[in-house]
């Protein structure tokens, strides 16, 4: 593969895609060891996918079309965010039945210095109308073959915009060779992509009756413009009829809407400071003593306990803990208050666990890891 990937139309091409992008500079800046900025959400882009003469996907029964069920949830989400926190700026990439295409919705996201970026879809695979359920994508390689399966077809859309194969340095949608560009792309917000995605998906299932298929990462080429954190949403498969009929009805938009806020809530709580809501007097929590943090590898996530002694990959990661926490149940390995000494663990684990991540953990609660990692350095300079 390395071989073929050498004669590829993309060799010399990289640094003009990625500077077509957006993404050398950022790029450079997370090489050198630059600092970023202190994080906080105060403007987000929300892009309802497709629009225009781009449909989507297409409803089996109903021949629901994609464009016209994500539009209602985006809108509704933008307006649920700004009634409850008026101080943040929404920006739409579409309000209306409108074509952009994919690169300027990431541009436009850039252009608006959006401190967070949701994009939103339906999935289809009518050749299995069984296969139904809620996913969230952040950016990455593919891991799986479904997941390149669901980023060929939504990448596919750039088939749609006029020279598609200039603007796009001679991306070609229908190649898996082209995926290996997205191995390149540092994402400097991966880990804020990813406590986004497991809130979400953690709500979506919580608040509809779509199947958990959990969090995923893929080479959507919507995501790899962005320079915040980001993420992609398919909200159920309209080539299953039980979802469709779900998402064509105004209770599941609302619902989906309803997950997508709630999660929201959460992740711009855990990165602003504050409450998501202003409890009474009365219900205010005790001051938390101080503790050290700690990071993990998380494994897998369930709605309920897996059996560690039948699970064979479980098994052979060796000393593996359940923690129960926001209603899910979470399988991590290593226990260290040190982030860099579990990077060499993570590329071994990730060998079985291909989605396997770093999480932080702080009183027993997830904590961002970016603020983990200045914490225990802070403790570390204070000894």
């Amino acid at each position: 593969m390395l071989m073929r990937y050498k004669k590829h139309r993309w060799h010399g091409a990289i640094p003009r895609i990625l500077l077509t992008i957006g993404l050398l500079p950022l790029l450079t800046a997370s090489l050198s060891g630059q600092p970023l900025e202190r994080y906080s959400v105060r403007t987000v882009v929300i892009d309802p996918g497709h629009g225009g003469k781009d449909p989507g996907c297409i409803g089996v029964a109903k021949k629901t079309q994609e464009k016209d069920v994500v539009l209602p949830i985006a809108l509704r989400l933008g307006q649920l965010i700004g009634e409850r926190y008026p101080e943040v700026r929404i920006a739409y990439t579409r309000k209306d039945d409108t074509f952009m295409e994919l690169r300027d919705r990431s541009r436009f996201a850039n252009s608006q210095n959006a401190d967070l970026f949701i994009s939103i879809h339906c999935n289809s695979f009518p050749q299995k109308r069984s296969v139904c359920g809620f996913e969230t994508y952040v950016m990455g390689l593919h891991k799986t073959e479904d997941n390149l399966r669901v980023a060929m077809r939504e990448n596919a859309v750039i088939t749609y915009e006029d020279n598609f194969e200039s603007k796009y340095e001679g991306y070609d949608p229908n190649s898996e060779e082209s995926f290996i560009i997205f191995s390149m792309l540092q994402n400097a917000h991966l880990d804020q992509s990813l406590q986004l995605a497991s809130q979400v998906q953690q709500e979506a299932i919580q608040r509809t009756a779509l199947a958990d298929r959990g969090v995923r990462q893929a080479g959507f080429w919507v995501l790899v413009g962005t320079t915040m954190p980001s993420i992609l949403v398919e909200a159920g498969y309209l080539s299953n009829a039980k979802d469709e009929e779900l998402l064509r009805s105004d209770k599941g938009q609302e619902a989906v809407a309803q997950a997508l806020f709630n999660a929201f809530c959460t992740y711009k709580h855990s990165v602003d400071g504050g409450p998501t809501t202003t409890p009474k007097k009365s219900e205010q929590p005790p001051p938390a003593q101080p503790s050290t943090v700690e990071f993990r590898i998380q494994l897998l996530t369930a709605t309920k306990p897996v059996d560690l002694s039948s699970n064979n990959q479980l098994r052979a990661m060796g000393s593996v803990d359940e923690l129960h926490i926001d209603g899910r149940y979470r399988y991590t390995t290593g226990r260290t208050p040190h982030y860099d000494e579990l990077l060499p663990r993570l590329a071994e684990v990730r060998k079985t666990f291909t989605d396997a991540f770093i999480i932080a953990l702080k009183n027993g609660k997830l904590m961002p890891v970016h603020e983990a990692k200045a914490e225990a350095a802070q403790n570390t300079n204070t000894k």
